[in-house]
């Protein structure tokens, strides 16, 4: 935190500010991933939410702390068996077999196989031979405790860290506490997580191209959740996709599918989408694994990012720039000529070298990058969502280097009728317009027969207003003030001094060094919001030299 501090005031609280390197970010980044690695389960999670806010942190910190993987040493088996049979009971009742030794360890909870028998599972006894395989995964032993205590840390942490940031990080900083307190309840709440993958898999029930696992209801408890358990090759496993004569292509394009559906359609979604959360069966179907980080979008965002979509597609760039300040994330204040640069160049460079492919995740990314040096304003129900595209994204280019985002959204909101709609409202708009501008035009006339009858008759009065919306009157008034009161007290201690007061010449002289202070800084120029793009044609090109 103190070297984050000072990377911004040399002198932490005072001192002219200064910008650091990117090696240096880079050097800070890894520090603080290895920090949060020490610090345990709950920290682990707070660099995965911080990894997603590039309102937050500089974008250096952004591609360090998402390397940062949900994966720990399992606890002990013994401890872990004590949360089981406290939730269902016996294991070997409950259970017809149950390895001891875990699948998967995170940082809030681990997986074991097991098998289930139908009487267990409260099925007709005729059915009793039949078994099924589960995973079941079991929240990490004492971790509500250690939660809530790192919670507390994390929540007297943040308002300390916000008397050193811009105002731009301060407001973003400002809920981010509530909101990583609420996402890490959610996600040791197994009852929340069975309720999500209920609804996920009901809305893809008649797609055989994914496979949602099952809840098994019988066995499962708001510390435990027990589900079918789907084996499948890890979706980044491309030598073995191949092997099994498994198109990557097409895999990629029915992820990209899903993904979209979940989030524009069904407004419900799968938010962790890492590669060891997704498989492809022999059949390549694909396989969707823990829905703990699983979040809701609401119509208005989900409106939002069809208009976003699709402005990127028709290489809008008002569009562009509308539909992120209307979904507020980019602030209205900011200078839309400058963003319109940054987000063409963006544009270009995803391009590459054939012009009709480019990646979100490039556009994404000089997005986040410019959102450091920019007013953005990141909401927390869209974070997730951003950070979702862009994980989902990168697997897709590991399955198909070739493969272009931009096109197969714009085949689906074009098959879903988005595309269409959108023109239809357009020619809507543009009749409305048409309609307005002829009923203005009737009434122009009658209008300025008016107004050159009050001319002939000199009953014109002309009103002229200021707009001073830089405050330059008030910076000159505070100066003047500043300057006359300054003179006074150089005057006074001179005065007083002669007289023979010294401890009134002193009072003086610090009234005077105070002022002549604050006349300095009134003509100092702000430094919180800088109007610079990171990303111009010279810089870009050196980029590209150096990679």
């Amino acid at each position: 935190m103190l070297a984050y501090a000072r990377d911004r005031r040399r002198f932490l609280l005072f001192g002219r500010s200064r910008r650091v390197g990117g090696d240096v970010r880079r050097r800070r980044a890894q520090r603080l991933l290895d920090s949060l690695l020490t610090l345990g389960p709950t920290f682990i999670k707070l660099g995965q939410l911080l990894s997603t806010r590039p309102d937050v942190l500089p974008p250096e910190y952004i591609e360090v702390l998402s390397a940062l993987q949900d994966e720990v040493p399992p606890a002990d088996w013994a401890n872990a068996r004590v949360v089981l049979e406290e939730e269902l009971g016996p294991i070997d009742e409950r259970f017809a077999e149950f390895e001891t030794e875990a699948i998967s360890g995170a940082s809030l909870g681990q997986v074991y196989r097991a098998r289930v028998d139908a009487r267990a599972m409260g099925e007709n006894e005729d059915h009793a031979e039949d078994a099924m395989d589960v995973a079941v995964k079991v929240r990490r032993p004492g971790i509500e405790e250690l939660v809530e205590a790192d919670l507390r840390v994390v929540r007297w942490s943040l308002p300390i860290l916000m008397r050193f940031v811009g105002e731009s990080r301060a407001f973003s900083l400002e809920n981010l506490a509530d909101e990583f307190a609420r996402t890490i309840r959610e996600e040791m709440d197994y009852e929340r997580e069975a309720t999500m993958l209920t609804e996920i898999r009901s809305n893809f029930a008649d797609d055989d191209r994914f496979v949602i696992p099952a809840v098994v209801d019988s066995h499962s408890s708001a510390r435990v959740l027990t589900m079918e358990y789907v084996p499948g090759t890890k979706i980044n496993d491309v030598a073995k996709l191949d092997e099994k004569g498994i198109d990557r292509g097409q895999i990629a394009e029915h992820l990209e599918r899903s993904y979209l559906q979940m989030i524009i359609d069904d407004g419900v979604y799968h938010a962790d989408p890492h590669p060891g959360n997704l498989a492809v069966t022999d059949d390549g179907a694909i396989v969707f694994y823990d829905f703990g980080m699983s979040g809701r979008v609401d119509e208005f965002v989900q409106e939002k990012i069809v208009d976003f979509y699709i402005a990127v597609a028709n290489q809008d760039i008002d569009a562009i720039l509308d539909a992120l300040i209307e979904i507020g994330t980019l602030s209205p204040e900011a200078d839309r000529q400058v963003m319109a640069e940054v987000m063409e160049l963006a544009i270009a460079d995803a391009r590459g070298e054939s012009i009709e492919q480019y990646r979100v995740q490039q556009i994404v990314g000089q997005i986040e990058d410019s959102i450091y040096e920019f007013p953005f304003r990141l909401p927390a129900n869209l974070a997730l969502v951003l950070r979702v595209a862009t994980v989902v994204e990168g697997v897709c280019v590991t399955l198909d280097p070739d493969f272009d985002f931009i096109d197969t959204a714009t085949e689906y909101l074009t098959e879903e009728g988005y595309r269409e709609e959108s023109i239809r409202q357009y020619l809507s708009e543009s009749g409305q317009q048409v309609r307005r501008s002829a009923e203005s035009a009737t009434r122009v006339l009658p209008k300025t027969e008016r107004a050159l009858d009050r001319l002939d008759r000199d009953d014109t009065f002309v009103r002229i207003g200021v707009e001073d919306s830089e405050q330059v009157f008030d910076k000159l008034a505070k100066r003047l003030v500043y300057g006359m009161l300054l003179t006074m007290g150089v005057f006074s201690m001179g005065v007083l001094y002669a007289l023979g007061a010294p401890e009134a010449s002193v009072v003086a002289a610090v009234f005077s060094t105070v002022l002549s202070i604050q006349l300095y800084r009134s003509f100092r120029k702000p430094q919180s919001i800088r109007t610079t793009p990171q990303f111009t044609r010279q810089n870009l090109r050196q980029r590209r030299e150096d990679e």
